[in-house]
């Protein structure tokens, strides 16, 4: 797997997925593993990280 994408996708799950996205081969393919890719880092990247912080603010009060 692409090194570099291990720092990105965070889950195991995610980088499965990434794994299967991309043996496949065509520009619909490619489109949807970058679209995958996108959501991913949003999520696990930006996200994550803000929900945590909101979590936290409930768990305080």
């Amino acid at each position: 797997m692409d090194q570099g994408i291990e720092r990105w996708i965070k889950t195991e799950c995610g980088r499965a997925k990434y794994a299967q996205l991309s043996r496949r081969r065509g520009i619909v393919a490619r489109l949807r593993l970058v679209w995958f890719v996108a959501i991913a880092v949003l999520r696990d990247v930006v996200l994550s990280p803000i929900s945590r912080s909101i979590r936290n603010l409930f768990r305080a009060a």
